[in-house]
């Protein structure tokens, strides 16, 4: 079965494809019956490296150096290559298992390091995300929280929206009781330049489901998160 999804508001050629394969020749009859393995990648137009690099090396130019420096002869390819590395999601198998116990209380995975591109700067913006999720008939394995973290930082990205598609991908995918997402990241466009804040953190929240609507639960989340806002 093949879904397609955007992973965005925008008008952009950007989309999640989301393939999901049941496991019939490899597991036990109950494995199949409930644990689908999801193939996980965005489709781009395919990326040009060799333009790239000639862009960097004209940016060289353009800024009053020159590329042909024995110092700078490698950077327009390791930049290019750099950057084609940060904007490359990696795929992975999104494996879920029956919630057979039936547990109903929210599970939070802290500290999650997160690093992506500002789309308005390219400078890198990194920190921590923090993803909990109330599970309904299934549950996830917990690694894979840090997967879909890091599927939608790896494009040009403002945290705000980062943070919502983390928690609508999960919520849509998993279909649990609620998802809660906080990042809390330092951008360098606003510490290396501008205003040079060094330090300053932006943080930022997305909800779904019992998790929004709920005081309590939502008083939970945001309690168990917490400790991480105050570090040093």
């Amino acid at each position: 079965m093949r879904l397609l999804e955007s992973v965005d508001d925008r008008n952009s050629t950007r989309q999640a494809v989301v393939q999901a394969d049941a496991l019939i020749d490899d597991a036990s009859p109950s494995e199949a019956a409930g644990r689908p393995s999801v193939t996980i990648r965005h489709t781009h137009r395919p990326p040009d490296r060799d333009r790239a690099i000639r862009a960097v090396s004209e940016l060289l130019t353009a800024l009053g150096r020159d590329p042909g420096d024995v110092h700078l002869a490698e950077t327009p390819r390791r930049v290019a290559d750099s950057l084609l590395e940060m904007l490359t999601p990696r795929a992975f198998d999104l494996t879920t298992f029956p919630n057979d116990e039936g547990y109903d209380q929210l599970v939070l995975a802290k500290d999650i390091p997160i690093q992506s591109l500002c789309e308005h700067h390219l400078l890198p913006f990194r920190g921590v995300a923090h993803i909990g999720y109330l599970p309904g008939n299934r549950i996830l394995g917990l690694s894979k929280l840090a997967r879909v973290a890091e599927m939608f930082a790896r494009d040009l990205q403002v945290q705000e929206r980062l943070t919502q598609q983390i928690a609508n991908w999960l919520q849509q995918e998993l279909a649990p009781a609620g998802v809660g997402v906080v990042i809390e990241a330092e951008h360098e466009c606003m510490s290396l330049r501008g205003v040079r804040a060094t330090g300053a953190r932006t943080v930022t929240s997305a909800l779904h489901g019992v998790l929004r609507t709920d005081d309590r639960s939502r008083s939970e989340f945001f309690a168990l998160a917490q400790g991480s806002f105050s570090r040093p």
